[in-house]
């Protein structure tokens, strides 16, 4: 069996994020296909939300390496205050120099290969120096986009991330983006490297973890459509204001009451942001906030409701949430409220998911809400083929992966 080195930050018992479910469903699922996983990722105590009951869902055959790491905001503060430069390119710089204390053991397991995942920096540069130690390849696990215009704001932050792809560019042998568009952008930002060394390994749902789940919504006469947005809501990315504002019209006009539809947060971390925006537009009784769930108690509200929201910003045009992979798998309607011009737009239209408007617009989401409910209600609001979606499946991506893995000729340490 061959060893593979994963360097993930996100990674159990982290909870509160569906960063660590890519890291972790490969891990799951590697063993079958003739790859033993070995994980590098920082001790427990680094992170503030955590749950060791996820370790459970690690099969025996990964190896789990934890490290040194502190967070620059957390352990090397002085009353509130750091220098910028201890935080380049991110908190977590420290976990660098930390990481190589894991080669011993690392060498005793022979990996074959390095893989690195963003969306913390830092961890392509411990990527980088082990597999440069170890003198396997290194793949390079970008996700989503780093740098981008205007982001991060801070211009020092900026060029660290800038840095970061570049030592991804010269050095991995392999880049990997889940969007087909971010793969698109930096194959042209970065035209002179070669298209081949660049993949698309989409995000997913893990199909083990729906099992006994059922879709299951309660009869729709007589109370209230529930339409669940699960997870995080960001001011900029995931701003709800378009669609209160559209409810609040709505209701204005007399054509929307609180029976008819609730919208319903779950874990929207930003809770206080939510509630401001529905105080704002005098929405508030048709907005539910409710706290953090488990992953398996969230897949199971998920086939409960009536429909499933999703919040994407055309700022985001050239990324997927990870969440959008789990939405299809529950055959639920989906009301998205993004750019049909981007990725996560083009995607539920490929399969044939036509309810798509901008999230920053207001008069075009106030148009298709009444619509939307009335269908719903109606029963006539179809699913994504599962066929269509079963390519999108966890164990399938892993599949994909370990295609890029055995095609790389590692050169000798």
């Amino acid at each position: 069996m061959k060893t593979l080195a994963l360097v993930a930050f996100q990674f159990p018992p982290l909870v509160g994020t569906s960063g660590i479910q890519r890291t972790l469903r490969f891990v799951q699922h590697l063993p079958s296909f003739g790859w033993r996983p070995v994980v590098i990722t920082p001790w427990r105590g680094i992170h503030r939300t955590v749950d060791l009951e996820t370790e459970k869902a690690l099969p025996p055959e990964c190896e789990v390496i934890r490290t040194g790491c502190l967070d620059t905001a957390r352990h090397l503060a002085i009353g509130g205050r750091y220098l910028g430069g201890m935080a380049l390119p991110d908190r977590w710089t420290s976990w660098r120099w930390f990481a190589p204390l894991a080669l011993k053991q690392l060498r005793a397991l022979d990996p074959q290969v390095v893989w690195s995942t963003y969306p913390i920096a830092t961890a392509h540069h411990v990527g980088h120096d082990l597999s440069k130690r170890l003198g396997v390849p290194w793949v390079a696990d970008f996700r989503d986009p780093m740098a981008q215009d205007g982001y991060p704001s801070d211009p020092r932050q900026h060029r660290a991330f800038v840095e970061t792809e570049r030592l991804a560019i010269e050095h991995a042998r392999k880049l990997v983006f889940v969007a087909p568009s971010a793969l698109e952008t930096y194959r042209k930002r970065y035209a002179s490297t070669q298209a081949e060394r660049f993949e698309l390994i989409e995000n997913g749902f893990d199909e083990n973890a729906f099992d006994g789940l059922r879709r299951d919504p309660p009869p729709r006469d007589g109370r209230p459509l529930v339409l669940l947005h699960s997870g995080m809501v960001y001011e900029n990315e995931r701003n709800p204001s378009a669609l209160f504002e559209s409810i609040s019209r709505l209701h204005r006009k007399g054509t929307l009451q609180p029976s008819d539809v609730t919208i319903r947060f779950r874990a929207p971390v930003q809770e206080a942001f939510v509630r401001e925006r529905a105080e704002h537009f005098g929405v508030t009784d048709f907005v539910e906030i409710l706290p953090r769930f488990t992953y398996r108690e969230a897949l199971a509200e998920m086939l409960s409701v009536d429909a499933l929201l999703v919040l994407q910003s055309e700022t985001c045009n050239e990324q997927i949430p990870a969440k959008l992979y789990e939405y299809l798998r529950t055959e639920q309607p989906i009301l998205a409220l993004t750019d049909p011009a981007g990725d996560t737009g083009k995607l539920l239209q490929s399969l044939d998911l036509p309810w798509v408007t901008p999230l920053e617009k207001t008069d075009p989401v106030e148009e298709m809400l009444p619509r939307f409910l009335s269908q719903l209600r109606e029963g006539q609001i179809s699913s994504a083929d599962p066929a269509a979606v079963a390519r999108y499946s966890r164990k399938a991506l892993t599949g994909r992966l370990v295609e890029v893995l055995d095609g790389l000729d590692a050169p000798s340490p």
